[in-house]
């Protein structure tokens, strides 16, 4: 039997379920895509190495990826709103600790291990669970990639309001008000409360176990594909939204060129990615990330090559921004379309999971290649070489959903 093609359990409208899916990701991927900013005021007031800081952010990338895969079973098993708001809190007391930490580990801990888990709760596998619940499989794509554009306005608005923050009240109170600012995201959840998770006994009936998913999951070939092009979106751009800053710094150009540069990431990854979940409705989903990768490489290699200004920056931030967070759709939508809904945030979660361990490998390769060579060059290169190879990897994919012929047992879709 092929996975189901509609929502099950449907309880919330299409326009409910995008306002504060969106809004949501807007506020935890606006304050995420902003640490950057934070990594010379922290490092400098206390006196620590810049791979310190970079590693407390690989942690939270990686311990995202982590709780994620049970942030999916969780939302999947008993609905979305609890989890969200329990990222909430997480995020909230990960931001007073990431102000206040005296000590390097504090740090990781609280920077790394909560926000990690908080954002996990607050961010994309949860959403996309709640859109894959409720909205129809013709319209799913394209609202995957209305709710992906909402994380990219997220850091247009964001990003230059942590950067106003931070000049106007110091790095320790805007990470403060951030703490308090985050908590909004728990009454916005309450939008997303689906009366099929009103209890336990009142969840929807499982054709498959938890286990039964992953491992059909897992050994499937155009899974790992997935898994491994994701790999390599998380590495180029973490690297990019937590290093450029200071990449920029250390050329010369002052810190409001890189806080307009990630602004405009943020404006035009808005595009990007609609874009994206628009034409995932109309063309093959792995042409389009091949498509993507491709591109990132391209842009990037462009930008090494061309004389370092004001003008190259912009150009440079326009077209990642365009390209930036636009897998996101394509990619949930080919497992939705794969393996169905039924478990899409606990598989969304945990080829996220994938992606964040780039995201470990790319923010820290940057600190520690930094502090032992002064430069950014070679995880520049390497950043080239993968978009490369993510653009072969997804190009055998195979959308066709699985045919199962039970429990156990899958063939190959046609």
């Amino acid at each position: 039997m092929a996975p189901s093609t509609l929502p099950s359990s449907k309880s919330l409208s299409t326009w409910q379920v995008l306002a504060f899916g969106a809004a949501i990701v807007t506020l935890s991927m606006g304050i995420r895509h902003g640490f950057g900013l934070w990594l010379q005021p922290i490092t400098q007031a206390q006196g620590w190495t810049r791979e310190t800081f970079a590693f407390a952010i690989a942690v939270q990338n990686l311990a995202w990826g982590v709780f994620g895969i049970f942030a999916g079973m969780a939302a999947d098993r008993f609905g979305a709103f609890r989890v969200i708001a329990a990222g909430a809190l997480l995020y909230s007391l990960g931001l007073m600790g990431m102000a206040l930490s005296p000590t390097g580990l504090l740090f990781t801990l609280t920077a790394g291990v909560l926000i990690g888990a908080a954002q996990a709760g607050t961010t994309y596998a949860v959403i996309y669970g709640v859109i894959g619940r409720n909205i129809a499989a013709d319209k799913r794509s394209w609202a995957m990639g209305v709710a992906a554009a909402a994380g990219s306005f997220g850091q247009f608005l964001m990003v230059p309001t942590e950067s106003f923050l931070i000049s106007s009240l110091g790095w320790q109170t805007a990470l403060l008000v951030l703490a308090g600012v985050v908590l909004l995201i728990i009454p916005m959840a309450l939008g997303l409360r689906e009366s099929s998770f009103a209890g336990a006994a009142a969840a929807p009936r499982r054709e498959q176990s938890i286990g039964q998913a992953l491992r059909e999951a897992l050994k499937y070939p155009s899974f790992q594909m997935l898994m491994a092009g994701y790999f390599v979106c998380g590495f180029q751009i973490v690297f990019i939204g937590v290093h450029m800053p200071s990449y920029l710094k250390d050329k010369g150009l002052s810190p409001q060129v890189a806080g307009y540069a990630l602004a405009l990431i943020g404006l035009f990854n808005v595009f990007g990615t609609y874009a994206a979940g628009a034409l995932g409705q109309k063309i093959a989903k792995k042409k389009i990330l091949a498509t993507i990768y491709l591109s990132r490489a391209v842009v990037i290699g462009v930008f090494l090559a061309a004389p370092l200004s004001p003008a190259s920056v912009y150009i440079f931030a326009s077209l990642m921004g365009l390209l930036w967070l636009s897998t996101i759709p394509p990619t949930n939508a080919v497992v939705a379309q794969i393996f169905g809904i039924q478990h899409l945030s606990m598989l969304s979660g945990f080829i996220f999971f994938s992606h964040q361990i780039g995201s470990f490998m790319g923010v820290w390769l940057g600190g520690y290649l930094y502090d032992r060579t002064g430069s950014y060059d070679i995880v520049w290169y390497i950043a080239i070489a993968l978009g490369v190879f993510a653009a072969l990897i997804n190009l055998p994919v195979r959308e066709a959903a699985i045919l199962r012929g039970g429990p156990d047992k899958l063939l190959q879709g046609a």
